[in-house]
């Protein structure tokens, strides 16, 4: 049975109030097309869980979705802060709770929960004061050296949601470029929600097998949103929208010039095709150039 559906009914099913929730990709692949409809279906109390919490999160907490942000390095890649981020936190009582890590940390915390073991241990955090700031940062003897080691617990999110360049209907699920915790992810995932620019016959995923990241036993729902990464991108198919990502400081930077970001660009539209109709420069400034990758000869 094909698991292919809009992403209204993929996010009303499978993202609930109250979630621990991941939208994986590093600054690659980051699926901002289902950050706008878990706002626009009011989801609330989310903890928010990634690597690196750009303006896909910064964005979610503006609009109140979460309670509470699980994360290793927060800001706006090459422009600053995350400022809905930092009035969040920053008020007083802070009005999300957070909980951080080291970018391995994150990695070592999501393969934990991958491999369903409770822990996995690290040096990650020798000489740094973020074990005393977090109290889930503890320690463990090495039972072969007699070292300590530092360690972080597994993370089994409720919900993960990757982005990827092409997938069947059985949620098989193909990615090339840049690559975060994607895989990680999924497998420690409960539920997982593939969102793909292209939806491809089992054939061609067949033909390339290596490059199939997600297996579709693990999919919950296939979606498909061409530009559904915008203003992150997509090897092959879009160009990062630096533009986005400078202007977002200013638009973030003031509560007002936000709301009414969100209010035109998530509220104020129907789905990521009418997001696309509204930017027709966006071919014309961001659509990849082809540049294609040899053929391999899988034959015995």
């Amino acid at each position: 049975m094909s698991k292919v559906m809009t992403m209204t009914d993929a996010i009303a099913a499978h993202v609930h109030d109250g979630d621990v929730l991941v939208i994986e990709g590093f600054t690659h692949l980051i699926c901002f097309a289902a950050a706008h409809e878990i706002i626009r279906q009011g989801r609330r109390r989310l903890t928010l869980c990634r690597l690196t919490p750009d303006l896909v999160y910064d964005q979610m907490i503006a609009a109140g979705c979460a309670s509470k942000l699980v994360f290793s390095w927060a800001g706006n890649p090459g422009a600053g802060s995350l400022h809905a981020f930092r009035r969040a936190v920053e008020c007083d009582p802070p009005a999300i709770e957070i909980e951080e890590y080291s970018h391995f940390g994150m990695v070592a915390r999501l393969s934990a929960g991958a491999a369903r073991i409770p822990f996995w241990p690290l040096r990650d955090y020798q000489g740094t004061d973020l074990p005393a700031a977090n109290a889930r940062i503890r320690s463990v003897t090495c039972p072969y050296t007699g070292e300590t080691l530092a360690t972080v617990p597994a993370l089994n999110p409720d919900v993960t949601i990757v982005h990827a360049q092409r997938a069947d209907a059985d949620g098989n699920a193909q990615v090339w470029g840049l690559l975060g915790t994607q895989k990680e992810a999924a497998f420690a995932s409960k539920r997982v929600i593939v969102v793909a620019e292209e939806l491809v016959d089992a054939s061609v995923i067949r033909a390339d097998p290596n490059r199939t990241l997600i297996p579709g036993v693990i999919v919950d729902a296939v979606v498909v949103e061409p530009w559904g990464a915008h203003p992150s991108f997509a090897q092959g198919y879009y160009d990062r929208d630096n533009e986005f990502y400078v202007a977002w400081d200013r638009i973030g930077r003031d509560p007002q010039s936000l709301q009414q970001y969100l209010d035109a660009w998530v509220h104020g539209i129907a789905d990521r095709a009418e997001y696309v109709r509204r930017q027709p420069d966006l071919v014309a400034r961001l659509a990849a150039r082809p540049a294609m990758s040899g053929e391999v000869n899988y034959g015995y």
